[in-house]
């Protein structure tokens, strides 16, 4: 028989480890044998069943119920538009790429959240639901206003034409994970239940990050497409002015330069070119800009440091090419800034010889120069317009439970004012940082016959020796850009994926 061992609970593991196995060195093969049959035995004792475990019967347990099978086809679906807004820094994008991204897209993350709530069939893809987008924003561009158009699974069955005023039928509402997302109410008279619609907003909210809001959404005919029924798009770029010792933005020239702007243009030599398009008319009309002050600058060193004012861009127009904005903005920087004249707008929409500036001394310019676009995080948009027959936004369904759409909507606008609350916290910490700052350091020193050119963003350039816009390097034209394309490798080993049809390059 073993004699027992009582070890200190206080000693180190290691200790445990090398005194048990003095002990076992020092037994021979039988008693090892005995040694682990004992402790076998008491270990099958210690598991066996009581009496009164054993005098029970035995309960089966019953086989788990297989999940049932969402039938999309069991449900009626109807075309709608949703409008939601983002932050663009948070994204690759608004598009769905056919490649990875080092970030997720807006689409992506949005499409997800439609298949995850059963409004959509995953396996079907965007050609399955006829996708449409109103406006593309790139990476770091947010968005207000952005609307996409599609078919979503619907509590109400609609007659075949597809009334979107059609009067709802009677039936059942349509329950998601046990929670029932479409509810039916008692019709006025108090007899006949009138089935309601889905919660588009609040089903795809309650899964989507806060970084996308779904803000309303719009019965829609078949034919609807949020790209070509667009009527006009708006967006707004902020911008202020450098920090001193630069001298401010001359709000006289940049409005003078941006009312040149209005009207039909070609504007080939304000965005980006991309041969894979094949675009050839790069004629666009803008109907409004707009440059107001939306906050004067703080102080700070007891009022001797400006901090800039916060001027905004208002820019309205029918469409815009790709990266459009982002290019005005750097030309209307280097006019605030005193480097161009408000007339070079005139001179870089001056494309055609055929149809040549009644002016004749403005410079014919069918290429454009070489210049660094505006940064894209000050970029949104703000607002995609559309007819009045077309859409007709609601919150949630207009026949819903009053107090359940009043607490939706005040929970919502209660998320967005508590992301502003955190955004002016940061801002008033950094502004008390920069002033903590400036008890050690000084602003920069005059740099006279140094260039400093705002990109916007926060962000900006120098250079010791400005080249004007009329005397730099020319890119090549449009027709060199899609020859290239054309007759290039990338051409022949494109693959043929389905691709969402382009917004004419939007921004």
């Amino acid at each position: 028989m073993l004699r027992s061992i009582r070890v200190s609970l206080s000693a180190p593991k290691s200790y445990h480890f090398h005194r048990y196995m003095s002990i076992y060195e020092s037994l021979s093969r039988e008693e090892l044998i005995a040694r682990l049959t004992e402790l076998e035995g008491a270990n099958s004792n210690s598991q066996s069943p009581t009496k009164k475990q054993s005098a029970e019967p035995s309960r089966e347990r019953k086989p788990k119920k297989e999940a049932k099978e969402f039938k999309f086809s069991a449900f009626p679906r109807r075309k709608i538009a949703l409008k939601f807004c983002y932050h663009g820094w948070e994204y690759n994008g608004l598009a769905v790429q056919s490649e990875p991204t080092p970030l997720p897209t807006v689409e992506e993350v949005l499409f997800d959240a439609l298949c995850e709530s059963r409004l959509i069939e995953r396996e079907k893809g965007f050609e399955g639901c006829d996708w449409s987008r109103c406006g593309r924003t790139d990476r770091g561009v947010s968005a207000a206003g952005q609307v996409v158009a599609l078919w979503v699974r619907s509590a109400i069955k609609l007659p075949l034409a597809a009334d979107k005023d059609a009067v709802p039928t009677e039936g059942e509402s349509v329950a998601i994970d046990g929670e029932a997302m479409g509810a039916a109410s008692p019709s006025k008279s108090g007899s006949t239940p009138v089935q309601q619609e889905l919660r588009y907003v609040f089903i795809l909210n309650r899964i989507l990050p806060p970084s996308i809001r779904v803000l309303a959404w719009s019965p829609v005919s078949d034919d609807f497409s949020a790209r070509f029924n667009c009527r006009r798009r708006h967006y707004k770029y902020f911008f202020n002015s450098l920090p001193p010792p630069s001298p401010p933005l001359d709000l006289d020239r940049l409005r003078d330069a941006a009312s040149r702007l209005v009207g039909e243009h070609d504007f080939r030599n304000f965005c980006k070119l991309d041969g894979s398009k094949q675009i050839e008319r790069y004629g666009r009309r803008i109907d409004r800009t707009e440059i107001s002050v939306l906050r004067k600058g703080d102080k700070i060193r007891d009022g001797t440091v400006h901090l800039g004012d916060l001027y905004v861009l208002d820019l309205t127009g029918s469409a815009f090419l790709w990266h459009q904005v982002r290019h005005i903005m750097a030309i209307l920087f280097l006019i605030g800034h005193g480097l161009e004249p408000p007339s070079v707008i005139d001179a870089l929409l001056n494309t055609n010889p055929e149809n040549p500036h009644p002016d004749s001394s403005v410079p014919l310019v069918q290429a454009r120069p070489i210049y660094e676009m505006a940064a894209g995080l000050p970029l949104i948009l703000w607002d995609c317009g559309f007819d009045e027959t077309d859409v007709q936004w609601r919150a949630e369904d207009a026949s819903m439970d009053e107090g359940y759409t009043a607490t939706a909507s005040g929970f919502l606008w209660q998320q967005l004012h508590g992301e502003y609350s955190r955004s002016l916290v940061h801002a008033t910490l950094h502004q008390h940082f920069l002033e903590a700052a400036s008890l050690y350091h000084n602003p920069p020193a005059d740099t006279r016959g140094i260039a400093h050119v705002n990109i916007g963003g926060g962000q900006s350039r120098y250079t010791r020796k400005y080249v004007p816009l009329l005397k730099r390097k020319r890119g090549d034209t449009v027709e060199v850009v899609n020859e290239r394309w054309r007759n290039g490798a990338r051409a022949a080993k494109k693959v043929a994926k389905f691709k969402i049809p382009e917004t004419d390059g939007l921004e």
